[in-house]
């Protein structure tokens, strides 16, 4: 058996935007996907649980979670074409989608449908909700999907990658959108991406995932500033700076372990240029280090004690 993801934990204020960060491969994705259920067999939840508002909710049936999922957990993904159906008006599926969750006539939803569109940045929106998806540009289609996820006034907003496949001047736009809809509903946000960058502009906090684990979790100011994962400093050192005199951005050297090739002790101690013989031996949970949590021997207190 194979773990993507392994002991990952975080909680998650009402309003509050985290970003999950990492390389591909990492378990990003995959986190998100087993926080709104929609993990494909044979995958699955073997331990550990998933609560909204203090209710689990991993362990619903089938119809429950389909109640859940769109209602209370919006989801955006990368390709908006994954999540709509070409063959349907974009007024059909925002008023399908507002119908099944909220109780109105099909009048008061297609008016609900507009307005968000509206809300999301869709010019024209009363004419153009009777389009067809290919009828939208990539960044036109993603907002729509952005209003998609909130039809239903969801309480978490999942956004997978929303703005890799746009250009560096939609992303912006995307971002803003997302972050002042959610800021006006009071709906938490997990954005997943591996751009800090993008992180750095949107986050409260950031978790950095290395190899299905927590490597790093805290407020986004504190991580980019003085991060302490040496994982975490290889990515700070890879965003290009305009204030920088360094000729150089840092490179991390290797890359991620397959799943089935996870290195004993810390998954990035044949990466890491602070390696000592602990770390090759034994793998560090996460440990609280002032504002932060982190996954790595260099911060463990009580070593440091024994040491001293």
């Amino acid at each position: 058996m194979l773990t993507a993801v392994d002991d990952v934990s975080f909680d998650l204020a009402r309003g509050e935007v985290l970003g999950l960060v990492g390389e591909s491969g990492a378990g990003k994705s995959m986190t998100g996907a087993a926080i709104i259920g929609l993990i494909e067999a044979p995958g699955r939840i073997t331990g550990g649980s998933i609560s909204l508002e203090g209710k689990r909710i991993d362990n619903l049936s089938s119809a429950e979670m389909r109640q859940v999922r769109g209602r209370r957990i919006g989801m955006v993904f990368q390709d908006p074409l994954t999540s709509l159906n070409p063959l349907f008006t974009i007024a059909e599926q925002l008023v399908e989608t507002i119908r099944v969750h909220l109780p109105m006539s099909a009048r008061e939803a297609r008016e609900r449908a507009i307005g968000l569109l509206n809300e999301v940045g869709i010019p024209a929106a009363s004419q153009r909700i009777d389009d067809y998806p290919h009828q939208f540009s990539g960044g036109m289609r993603q907002r729509v999907v952005i209003a998609l996820a909130l039809a239903a006034e969801p309480e978490l907003v999942i956004a997978d990658e929303p703005t890799t496949a746009l250009d560096v001047s939609v992303q912006a736009q995307i971002i803003d959108v997302l972050k002042k809809l959610c800021s006006e509903r009071n709906a938490s946000v997990i954005l997943i991406t591996h751009d800090m960058g993008v992180i750095a502009e949107t986050a409260d906090r950031v978790a950095v995932m290395y190899a299905g684990r927590l490597a790093e979790i805290g407020p986004v100011r504190s991580v980019i500033k003085d991060a302490l994962h040496p994982y975490t400093k290889g990515l700070m050192g890879s965003i290009p700076s305009l204030t920088s005199t360094d000729d150089r951005l840092v490179q991390i050297p290797g890359s991620m372990p397959r799943l089935n090739n996870i290195p004993e002790g810390c998954a990035f101690n044949p990466r890491c240029d602070q390696v000592f013989a602990r770390c090759t031996k034994a793998r560090p949970e996460l440990m609280h280090s002032g504002n932060r949590e982190v996954s790595c021997w260099l911060y463990d207190d009580a070593a440091s004690e024994a040491t001293a």
